[in-house]
């Protein structure tokens, strides 16, 4: 079954009146778009109790929302574009902390201390560089490099044309490796 035929059904399933068909399938699109949803608000909240705070809103945005969701684009593509809405919101209200915990590039406790070391304060420098990023450019690379969406799918979340986000991934990247290569005090 096709990801639209699929949307279609839930989107249908999840505005229909009967509470109890409308709360599963609520709780299948949940369950089933929850950890990629979390990880770009983790990415763009830089802390997991904001990025939790961030990604429950918005569910329920969204689940609020359904009533006005055209289905021009796939569910995921649209919940993704009020994810990062919310992140960016509640972002904006905190000052963002360093969060390590989904660098995944670490080495293994069993690997020389020297190794963990230069690691882990390489994972610190590409974080920090990463805060210093515009909020577009935050998004950008977090669709890209964390959830592995491809360009044209980035355009349709992002609600910008394919053409910008090659530019702003361009940029992104440009300006990551120059803020880890030579970082300003």
């Amino acid at each position: 079954m096709s990801a639209a035929v699929l949307d279609a059904g839930l989107v249908a399933r999840a505005r229909a009146a009967s509470g109890k068909d409308r709360e599963a399938a609520c709780r299948e699109i949940y369950e089933s778009l929850r950890p990629r949803v979390f990880r770009v608000c983790l990415q763009l909240c830089g802390e997991r109790t904001l990025a939790e705070d961030a990604m429950q809103n918005a569910f329920l945005a969204a689940f609020r929302g359904l009533r006005t969701f055209r289905g021009d684009a796939q569910l995921s593509t649209w919940i993704y574009r009020v994810a990062i809405r919310e992140a960016l919101a509640l972002r904006a209200r905190r000052a963002p902390a360093i969060n390590l915990e989904h660098a995944e590039s670490l080495p293994s406790p069993a690997a020389p201390l020297d190794a963990q070391a230069a690691a882990r304060q390489q994972a610190r420098a590409v974080q920090a560089a990463f805060r210093t990023l515009s909020a577009e450019h935050q998004a950008v690379l977090s669709l890209f490099a964390v959830e592995g969406l491809k360009h044209k799918q980035i355009a349709e979340v992002l609600g910008v044309p394919e053409g910008t986000v090659w530019y702003r991934l361009h940029e992104a990247r440009k300006t990551l490796r120059a803020q880890v290569d030579h970082p300003t005090p």
